[in-house]
Protein backbone atom coordinates (compact mmCIF):
# COMPACT_ATOMS: atom_id res chain seq x y z
CA UNK A 1 0.00 0.00 0.00
CA UNK A 2 1.31 3.50 -0.78
CA UNK A 3 -0.95 5.20 2.57
CA UNK A 4 -2.56 4.05 5.66
CA UNK A 5 -4.85 5.82 7.75
CA UNK A 6 -4.45 6.74 11.04
CA UNK A 7 -6.38 8.15 13.99
CA UNK A 8 -4.96 11.26 15.47
CA UNK A 9 -5.76 14.25 17.77
CA UNK A 10 -4.96 17.49 16.39
CA UNK A 11 -4.97 19.89 18.78
CA UNK A 12 -4.62 19.19 22.53
CA UNK A 13 -8.11 17.39 24.28
CA UNK A 14 -9.73 17.30 20.44
CA UNK A 15 -11.34 14.37 19.12
CA UNK A 16 -9.47 11.48 17.23
CA UNK A 17 -9.72 11.64 13.68
CA UNK A 18 -9.26 9.28 10.40
CA UNK A 19 -6.48 10.78 8.26
CA UNK A 20 -4.26 8.80 5.31
CA UNK A 21 -0.52 9.54 5.48
CA UNK A 22 1.97 7.93 3.16
CA UNK A 23 3.58 4.98 3.89
CA UNK A 24 7.23 5.44 4.87
CA UNK A 25 10.34 3.69 5.06
CA UNK A 26 11.47 2.18 8.66
CA UNK A 27 14.68 4.36 9.20
CA UNK A 28 17.81 2.16 10.63
CA UNK A 29 17.05 0.18 13.67
CA UNK A 30 13.79 0.60 12.77
CA UNK A 31 11.05 -1.54 11.53
CA UNK A 32 7.64 -1.31 9.98
CA UNK A 33 4.77 -2.95 11.75
CA UNK A 34 1.39 -3.62 10.03
CA UNK A 35 -1.06 -3.23 12.70
CA UNK A 36 -3.60 -5.75 13.54
CA UNK A 37 -5.09 -4.44 16.92
CA UNK A 38 -3.98 -1.86 19.45
CA UNK A 39 -5.67 -1.39 22.80
CA UNK A 40 -7.19 1.81 24.08
CA UNK A 41 -5.17 2.76 27.44
CA UNK A 42 -5.95 5.18 30.31
CA UNK A 43 -2.84 6.61 29.86
CA UNK A 44 -3.02 7.50 26.39
CA UNK A 45 -5.05 10.39 27.97
CA UNK A 46 -1.56 11.86 29.05
CA UNK A 47 -0.87 12.02 25.25
CA UNK A 48 -4.31 13.39 23.82
CA UNK A 49 -4.68 16.04 26.66
CA UNK A 50 -1.10 16.96 25.79
CA UNK A 51 -0.59 17.16 29.59
CA UNK A 52 3.37 15.56 29.26
CA UNK A 53 5.77 17.44 27.95
CA UNK A 54 7.15 16.71 24.51
CA UNK A 55 4.07 16.16 22.69
CA UNK A 56 3.18 17.98 19.35
CA UNK A 57 0.31 17.74 17.15
CA UNK A 58 -0.69 16.19 15.78
CA UNK A 59 -0.68 12.82 17.79
CA UNK A 60 -1.36 9.47 16.81
CA UNK A 61 -2.53 7.70 20.22
CA UNK A 62 -1.47 4.37 21.26
CA UNK A 63 1.03 1.81 23.14
CA UNK A 64 -0.88 -1.51 23.29
CA UNK A 65 0.16 -2.79 19.50
CA UNK A 66 0.08 -6.06 18.04
CA UNK A 67 0.75 -6.63 13.84
CA UNK A 68 3.04 -7.92 11.83
CA UNK A 69 6.51 -6.82 10.94
CA UNK A 70 6.11 -5.75 7.59
CA UNK A 71 9.49 -4.07 6.46
CA UNK A 72 12.99 -4.55 8.27
CA UNK A 73 15.44 -0.80 8.07
CA UNK A 74 18.77 -0.52 7.85
CA UNK A 75 20.99 -2.84 10.43
CA UNK A 76 17.85 -4.70 11.69
CA UNK A 77 18.76 -7.64 10.02
CA UNK A 78 20.35 -10.35 11.69
CA UNK A 79 18.40 -9.45 15.01
CA UNK A 80 16.09 -12.23 15.11
CA UNK A 81 13.59 -10.88 13.36
CA UNK A 82 11.55 -11.80 9.37
CA UNK A 83 9.15 -9.85 7.54
CA UNK A 84 5.44 -11.92 8.66
CA UNK A 85 6.87 -12.07 12.54
CA UNK A 86 4.15 -11.63 15.19
CA UNK A 87 4.79 -8.82 17.30
CA UNK A 88 3.99 -6.23 19.99
CA UNK A 89 4.99 -3.41 21.23
CA UNK A 90 3.67 -1.57 24.42
CA UNK A 91 4.66 1.21 26.93
CA UNK A 92 8.02 0.41 26.56
CA UNK A 93 8.82 1.79 22.86
CA UNK A 94 12.72 1.89 23.02
CA UNK A 95 15.81 3.08 25.29
CA UNK A 96 18.78 4.59 24.66
CA UNK A 97 21.15 2.06 25.98
CA UNK A 98 23.62 4.31 26.98
CA UNK A 99 22.33 6.33 30.03
CA UNK A 100 22.68 4.95 33.35
CA UNK A 101 19.53 3.10 34.03
CA UNK A 102 20.36 1.52 30.98
CA UNK A 103 24.24 0.61 31.23
CA UNK A 104 22.21 -1.32 34.56
CA UNK A 105 20.16 -3.17 32.67
CA UNK A 106 17.15 -1.26 33.78
CA UNK A 107 15.78 -0.11 30.43
CA UNK A 108 12.32 0.96 31.67
CA UNK A 109 14.03 3.54 33.54
CA UNK A 110 15.71 4.44 30.67
CA UNK A 111 16.22 8.48 30.82
CA UNK A 112 15.24 9.14 27.40
CA UNK A 113 12.27 5.96 27.12
CA UNK A 114 10.94 5.79 23.93
CA UNK A 115 6.79 5.40 24.26
CA UNK A 116 4.84 4.93 21.36
CA UNK A 117 1.88 8.13 21.11
CA UNK A 118 4.10 10.14 22.90
CA UNK A 119 7.71 10.00 21.40
CA UNK A 120 6.52 8.26 18.10
CA UNK A 121 3.72 7.90 16.23
CA UNK A 122 1.59 5.20 17.92
CA UNK A 123 -0.68 2.48 17.06
CA UNK A 124 -4.14 3.86 15.95
CA UNK A 125 -3.43 3.12 13.00
CA UNK A 126 -2.75 1.14 10.28
CA UNK A 127 0.90 1.17 10.41
CA UNK A 128 3.49 2.06 13.28
CA UNK A 129 7.55 2.36 12.74
CA UNK A 130 9.54 1.48 16.04
CA UNK A 131 12.74 0.76 17.29
CA UNK A 132 13.67 -2.96 17.01
CA UNK A 133 14.07 -3.18 20.82
CA UNK A 134 10.52 -2.29 21.60
CA UNK A 135 9.47 -6.07 19.61
CA UNK A 136 7.99 -8.61 21.48
CA UNK A 137 7.25 -12.27 19.84
CA UNK A 138 3.63 -13.20 20.01
CA UNK A 139 3.01 -16.74 20.78
CA UNK A 140 0.99 -19.25 19.31
CA UNK A 141 -2.72 -18.93 19.92
CA UNK A 142 -2.80 -15.74 21.43
CA UNK A 143 -4.78 -13.57 19.12
CA UNK A 144 -3.39 -9.87 18.06
CA UNK A 145 -6.71 -8.34 20.21
CA UNK A 146 -5.61 -10.03 22.99
CA UNK A 147 -1.76 -9.46 22.37
CA UNK A 148 -1.74 -5.80 22.48
CA UNK A 149 -3.13 -5.25 25.65
CA UNK A 150 -0.81 -7.33 27.09
CA UNK A 151 2.11 -5.12 26.28
CA UNK A 152 1.20 -2.49 28.93
CA UNK A 153 -2.05 -3.54 30.96
CA UNK A 154 -0.75 -7.68 31.07
CA UNK A 155 3.03 -6.36 31.59
CA UNK A 156 2.73 -4.20 34.31
CA UNK A 157 -0.07 -6.49 36.25
CA UNK A 158 2.12 -9.62 35.54
CA UNK A 159 5.81 -7.82 36.53
CA UNK A 160 4.35 -6.26 39.51
CA UNK A 161 3.24 -9.84 40.78
CA UNK A 162 6.40 -11.43 40.18
CA UNK A 163 8.93 -9.31 41.29
CA UNK A 164 6.74 -8.65 44.40
CA UNK A 165 7.75 -10.42 47.56
CA UNK A 166 4.69 -13.02 47.81
CA UNK A 167 5.35 -16.68 46.99
CA UNK A 168 3.07 -19.15 46.47
CA UNK A 169 0.14 -19.80 48.91
CA UNK A 170 0.34 -16.23 50.69
CA UNK A 171 -2.41 -14.28 50.82
CA UNK A 172 -1.94 -11.47 47.37
CA UNK A 173 -4.75 -8.83 47.56
CA UNK A 174 -5.58 -7.35 43.94
CA UNK A 175 -6.92 -3.81 44.85
CA UNK A 176 -9.56 -2.84 41.54
CA UNK A 177 -10.52 -5.50 38.95
CA UNK A 178 -11.09 -2.97 35.88
CA UNK A 179 -8.68 -2.89 32.96
CA UNK A 180 -5.72 -3.61 35.13
CA UNK A 181 -6.94 -5.75 38.04
CA UNK A 182 -9.17 -7.93 36.21
CA UNK A 183 -5.80 -9.15 34.49
CA UNK A 184 -3.91 -8.62 37.76
CA UNK A 185 -6.69 -11.24 39.56
CA UNK A 186 -6.33 -13.97 36.77
CA UNK A 187 -2.09 -13.71 37.40
CA UNK A 188 -2.19 -14.01 41.01
CA UNK A 189 -4.19 -17.17 41.07
CA UNK A 190 -1.75 -18.40 38.37
CA UNK A 191 0.91 -17.80 40.66
CA UNK A 192 -0.26 -19.77 42.70
CA UNK A 193 -1.13 -17.17 45.61
CA UNK A 194 -4.41 -17.11 47.90
CA UNK A 195 -5.78 -14.14 45.87
CA UNK A 196 -8.38 -11.49 47.13
CA UNK A 197 -10.26 -9.12 44.79
CA UNK A 198 -10.86 -5.90 46.26
CA UNK A 199 -13.71 -3.33 44.51
CA UNK A 200 -16.60 -1.49 45.69
CA UNK A 201 -20.08 -2.59 46.06
CA UNK A 202 -21.25 -6.44 46.22
CA UNK A 203 -22.19 -6.91 42.74
CA UNK A 204 -18.60 -7.47 41.14
CA UNK A 205 -18.18 -10.75 43.56
CA UNK A 206 -19.74 -12.89 40.73
CA UNK A 207 -16.85 -11.26 38.33
CA UNK A 208 -14.47 -12.35 40.92
CA UNK A 209 -15.25 -15.20 41.14
CA UNK A 210 -15.26 -16.10 37.34
CA UNK A 211 -11.91 -14.42 37.55
CA UNK A 212 -10.47 -17.01 40.05
CA UNK A 213 -10.13 -15.25 42.87
CA UNK A 214 -10.57 -16.88 46.25
CA UNK A 215 -12.30 -14.23 47.99
CA UNK A 216 -13.99 -11.15 47.07
CA UNK A 217 -14.05 -8.06 49.73
CA UNK A 218 -16.55 -5.18 49.04
CA UNK A 219 -14.54 -2.12 50.18
CA UNK A 220 -17.80 -0.19 51.08
CA UNK A 221 -18.88 -2.64 53.66
CA UNK A 222 -18.16 -3.34 56.98
CA UNK A 223 -14.49 -2.26 57.89
CA UNK A 224 -13.83 -1.97 54.78
CA UNK A 225 -10.47 -3.44 53.10
CA UNK A 226 -7.80 -3.23 55.89
CA UNK A 227 -10.29 -5.34 58.03
CA UNK A 228 -10.92 -7.61 55.62
CA UNK A 229 -7.74 -8.55 54.86
CA UNK A 230 -6.87 -9.09 58.61
CA UNK A 231 -9.43 -11.38 58.77
CA UNK A 232 -7.65 -13.21 56.50
CA UNK A 233 -4.22 -12.97 58.26
CA UNK A 234 -3.01 -10.15 56.25
CA UNK A 235 -1.66 -9.63 52.65
CA UNK A 236 1.88 -9.86 52.01
CA UNK A 237 1.08 -8.17 48.93
CA UNK A 238 -1.57 -5.41 48.23
CA UNK A 239 -1.52 -4.78 44.12
CA UNK A 240 -3.16 -1.68 43.69
CA UNK A 241 -4.72 -1.21 40.26
CA UNK A 242 -7.42 1.35 41.13
CA UNK A 243 -6.82 4.81 40.16
CA UNK A 244 -7.75 6.43 43.75
CA UNK A 245 -4.99 7.31 46.22
CA UNK A 246 -7.94 6.83 48.94
CA UNK A 247 -8.44 3.58 47.98
CA UNK A 248 -4.69 2.74 47.95
CA UNK A 249 -3.73 4.02 51.19
CA UNK A 250 -7.15 1.98 52.81
CA UNK A 251 -5.40 -0.87 51.97
CA UNK A 252 -2.31 0.02 53.93
CA UNK A 253 -3.06 -1.46 57.33
CA UNK A 254 -4.59 -4.42 55.95
CA UNK A 255 -0.98 -6.05 55.05
CA UNK A 256 0.95 -8.40 57.25
CA UNK A 257 4.19 -8.04 58.55
CA UNK A 258 6.78 -6.95 55.96
CA UNK A 259 3.86 -7.07 53.49
CA UNK A 260 4.69 -4.51 50.58
CA UNK A 261 1.92 -2.18 48.90
CA UNK A 262 2.97 -2.18 45.64
CA UNK A 263 1.23 0.78 43.61
CA UNK A 264 0.20 0.38 39.38
CA UNK A 265 -2.74 2.76 39.56
CA UNK A 266 -2.08 6.41 38.56
CA UNK A 267 -4.06 9.25 40.62
CA UNK A 268 -2.34 12.96 40.83
CA UNK A 269 -3.50 12.77 44.98
CA UNK A 270 -0.95 12.42 47.17
CA UNK A 271 -1.27 9.06 49.06
CA UNK A 272 -2.32 9.25 53.01
CA UNK A 273 -0.04 6.97 54.30
CA UNK A 274 2.06 7.83 57.31
CA UNK A 275 5.44 6.83 57.97
CA UNK A 276 4.60 5.16 61.85
CA UNK A 277 1.59 2.99 59.38
CA UNK A 278 4.70 1.86 56.96
CA UNK A 279 7.51 1.63 60.69
CA UNK A 280 5.02 -0.48 62.64
CA UNK A 281 5.24 -4.01 60.81
CA UNK A 282 8.22 -2.82 58.65
CA UNK A 283 6.02 -2.76 55.53
CA UNK A 284 6.90 -1.78 52.41
CA UNK A 285 5.48 1.15 49.61
CA UNK A 286 6.37 1.03 46.11
CA UNK A 287 5.87 2.08 42.39
CA UNK A 288 5.89 0.04 39.89
CA UNK A 289 6.20 0.86 36.02
CA UNK A 290 5.47 -1.21 33.43
CA UNK A 291 8.08 -3.93 31.76
CA UNK A 292 10.32 -4.10 28.86
CA UNK A 293 9.76 -5.88 25.88
CA UNK A 294 11.21 -8.98 27.04
CA UNK A 295 8.87 -8.59 30.53
CA UNK A 296 6.27 -8.65 27.40
CA UNK A 297 7.41 -11.49 26.06
CA UNK A 298 7.13 -13.28 28.95
CA UNK A 299 3.76 -11.73 30.01
CA UNK A 300 2.25 -13.42 26.58
CA UNK A 301 3.81 -16.76 26.80
CA UNK A 302 2.56 -16.82 30.53
CA UNK A 303 -0.85 -15.98 28.99
CA UNK A 304 -0.77 -18.09 26.89
CA UNK A 305 -0.04 -21.31 29.31
CA UNK A 306 -2.32 -20.58 31.52
CA UNK A 307 -5.18 -19.25 29.70
CA UNK A 308 -5.32 -16.01 30.85
CA UNK A 309 -7.12 -13.30 28.57
CA UNK A 310 -7.91 -9.56 28.71
CA UNK A 311 -12.30 -8.93 28.80
CA UNK A 312 -12.04 -6.71 25.44
CA UNK A 313 -14.54 -5.11 23.36
CA UNK A 314 -13.20 -4.75 19.68
CA UNK A 315 -14.07 -1.64 17.49
CA UNK A 316 -13.01 -0.71 13.90
CA UNK A 317 -10.14 2.26 13.67
CA UNK A 318 -12.47 4.48 12.38
CA UNK A 319 -14.76 4.55 15.37
CA UNK A 320 -11.37 4.78 17.59
CA UNK A 321 -12.85 7.93 18.67
CA UNK A 322 -15.77 6.42 20.10
CA UNK A 323 -13.56 3.74 22.00
CA UNK A 324 -11.32 6.35 23.68
CA UNK A 325 -14.48 8.62 25.06
CA UNK A 326 -15.61 4.83 26.16
CA UNK A 327 -12.87 4.12 28.13
CA UNK A 328 -12.29 7.48 29.12
CA UNK A 329 -16.28 7.23 30.77
CA UNK A 330 -15.41 3.67 32.69
CA UNK A 331 -17.65 1.82 30.47
CA UNK A 332 -15.22 0.02 28.70
CA UNK A 333 -15.52 -4.15 30.28
CA UNK A 334 -12.62 -3.72 30.59
CA UNK A 335 -10.19 -2.94 27.28
CA UNK A 336 -11.36 -1.04 24.52
CA UNK A 337 -9.30 -2.83 21.47
CA UNK A 338 -8.82 -1.63 17.59
CA UNK A 339 -8.57 -3.32 15.31
CA UNK A 340 -7.72 -3.15 11.58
Amino acid sequence: MSTYRVAQVNAAGGPLEITEREVPPPGPGHVRIAVEACGVCHSDAFFVDGTVAGITFPVVPGHEIAGRVEELGEGTHGRGWRVGDRVAVGWFGGSCGHCLPCRQGDFIMCQTLQVPGWTYDGGFAEAVIAPVDALARIPEGLAASAAGPMACAGVTTYNGLRRSSARPGDVVAVLGIGGLGHLGVQYAVAMGFETVAIARGADKADLAKRLGAHHYVDSTAGGGAAEALKSLGGAKVVLATAGSSDAIAATADGLTHRGELVVIGLAPEPLGVSPLQLVTGAKTMRGHASGTSQDVEDTMAFSALYGIRPMIETVPLEEADEAYRKMLSGAARFRMVLTC
